[in-house]
């Protein structure tokens, strides 16, 4: 049976101490960014804003994001599915509360062993890919870590 391939746009959202926000949906196991299923026609960028909105209450502005990457992955609460994933990575404003179908807000903090009920995405593919991102910001010269604008 081949699988089923969903769009989807989640976001990294980080906080000012450089913790991951993460979030569980309702009736399921599996942590994950914030985000979800793009509409037909919807950009991923436009998804990603709709879904924040949706999910957190937290309205954001498409210049805060920084696109990390493009990903495929086995769906965490679907079977039979996989995830074509457009991430973003961004600093959240503000405090958030889970809302629509989010149940449980989690943070993954810089260091901490990685917990089992992670999203396959999240897991294989993200965190790799911010790990090699900040190695990368880790050698770059100092004035392009500190330009305004600069997602870190």
């Amino acid at each position: 049976m081949t699988d089923t391939l969903l769009s989807i746009s989640a976001a990294c959202l980080f906080d000012d101490q450089g913790n991951l926000l993460l979030v569980r949906k309702r009736g399921t196991q599996a942590f994950m960014l914030p985000g979800g299923k793009r509409e037909p026609g919807e950009t991923p960028l436009a998804a990603l804003q709709r879904e924040l909105l949706e999910e957190l209450r937290l309205p954001m502005g498409a210049s805060t994001f920084e696109h990390l990457g493009n990903f495929q992955a086995p769906a965490a609460n679907e079977a039979n599915t996989r995830v074509d994933a457009d991430i973003y990575v961004a600093r959240l404003p503000h405090a958030v509360c889970a809302q629509a179908e989010l149940e449980e807000l989690a943070w993954l903090l810089p260091g901490q062993p990685q917990p089992d009920n992670l999203a396959p995405l999240l897991r294989d593919h993200v965190l790799p890919a911010l790990a090699r991102r900040a190695a990368e910001r880790a050698q770059a010269p100092t004035e392009q870590r500190t330009r305004p604008g600069h997602v870190r």
